[in-house]
């Protein structure tokens, strides 16, 4: 029982540190994809260790309601890491340099 929930607390704080990191390791396509693909898999394994918690009447960090909302939000993570983040452009709106330079510009013209 105390392995299990120590791997699932590893697998937890993985999960949680690819997420963080997940824009530093999309710099090209193909690290992009990789790094998608490890967060995917690694939010599965999580999800699996957490309902094997579970099952087994198991505590995490001294709850035992924790494992059942943090595996359903590690299978929304894993579902979320396979969102393209290099290439879209999800706003639509300005960035803050565009502002800048149409500030400048407006700023220049009187």
């Amino acid at each position: 029982m105390e392995s299990l929930e120590t791997l699932s607390q590893l697998l937890c704080g993985s999960t949680l540190m690819l997420w963080v990191l997940i824009a530093t390791f999309s710099r090209t396509d193909k690290s992009e994809n990789r790094a998608q693909w490890a967060m995917f898999s690694l939010a599965l394994c999580t999800m699996a260790s957490l309902i094997m918690l579970d099952l087994q009447n198991g505590s995490l960090w001294g709850s035992t309601y924790l494992p059942k909302p943090l595996a359903v939000l590690c299978l929304a993570f894993a579902f979320m890491a396979r969102l393209n983040i290099k290439g879209r452009n999800i706003s639509q709106g300005m960035n803050p340099h565009q502002i800048m330079k149409q500030n400048r510009e407006s700023e220049e013209k009187p």
